[in-house]
């Protein structure tokens, strides 16, 4: 564990005693704005260049259009890349002719392998949920009904309203 990973642990253990958080609960705004006002994190410009990113990349990940057929679509596609040791996420619009084929496929191939790691993390979730807790939590992980149902209610959304 990084140092950096060790002082923030320190300040969420202390923030749990300050407020009297007894349910692990956290609200991460609320933990940051404490942090900051009682002096035990101070943002450097490292950390304002990431907060600007993130705010960029939210607009990017959200720009949504419509293609002539009237489907809405994720403009904007990532690409994580290791360039000079620094893991980036470099950014390609669909609409731009001049973006490559193969960034598309690399984007759709990590997308695809992110939902499949999120599935299996929330598999072992599940599993270990339904161990500590002696339930029978049922998890389905086969999609392909619900992405044709969705796919239905867009392309007939005027049979179905």
């Amino acid at each position: 564990m990084s140092a950096k990973s060790k002082e923030i642990k320190k300040i969420i253990e202390e923030y749990l005693e300050e407020k009297g958080i007894k349910d692990g609960i956290i609200d991460p705004h609320d933990l940051a704005g404490w942090a900051i006002s009682n002096g035990k994190y101070k943002p450097n410009i490292q950390d304002e260049i990431q907060i600007a990113a993130k705010s960029i990349t939210q607009v990017m990940r959200e720009e949504i259009r419509t293609s002539p057929s009237g489907k809405r679509y994720r403009a904007m596609h990532a690409v994580k890349e290791k360039i000079n040791g620094k893991q980036l996420a470099l950014w390609g619009d669909l609409d731009n002719p001049d973006t490559p084929i193969e960034f598309f496929i690399k984007s759709f191939t990590q997308r695809r392998q992110q939902i499949v790691g999120d599935c299996f993390q929330l598999k072992t979730d599940v599993d270990v949920c339904n161990e500590k807790r002696n339930s029978n939590i049922q998890l389905i992980l086969d999609f392909a009904d619900d992405v044709a149902e969705a796919e239905y209610l867009r392309d007939h959304k005027d049979d179905v309203a």
